[in-house]
């Protein structure tokens, strides 16, 4: 009976030695996949934050440029109508103010902005990636009432 209990020791004690690390290995390859899907989220929150701001940014400037009503066509013919010139120039003016590049679109009816914003970013430039550019884009019509 020792003799088996020996045995039984023997081939259990081997089968714990031929582990050889692969445990270790495994727990180093699961940290690895956890910080890659940690800086993709914290990137991921960062794209998602500065679209958010160029829109906000596109959204108050094409607001801006809705504001310069043609008041010639609404005296003499009573519609609501944009001056183009001045409502292209103000949304400009807008984002000039605030520092931000973009394009300004303006017809009779509506204004469109279009807002780029660069942010640095936070984990990509361990991928070779220095900055991040999202766009935002607005439209904004004058409203009666």
């Amino acid at each position: 009976m020792t003799a088996i209990r020996r045995q039984s020791r023997l081939q259990f004690s081997r089968r714990i030695r031929g582990d050889d690390g692969s445990v270790t290995v495994l727990g180093l390859f699961l940290i690895v996949v956890v910080l890659v899907l940690a800086g993709t989220m914290i990137e991921a929150g960062n794209a998602m934050t500065a679209r958010g701001h160029a829109t906000s940014i596109a959204q108050q400037a094409a607001r801006a440029g809705a504001d310069h009503i043609d008041l010639t066509a609404l005296r003499e013919q009573g519609v609501v109508l944009l001056d183009p010139a001045a409502a292209q120039a103000a949304a400009t003016a807008y984002l000039t103010t605030l520092g931000e590049t973009g394009t300004v679109t303006a017809t009779a009816t509506q204004v469109t902005v279009t807002v780029t914003v660069t942010r640095p970013g936070i984990l990509v430039p361990l991928l070779g990636l220095e900055t991040l550019t999202v766009t935002g884009t607005a439209t904004a019509a004058p409203v009666t009432g």
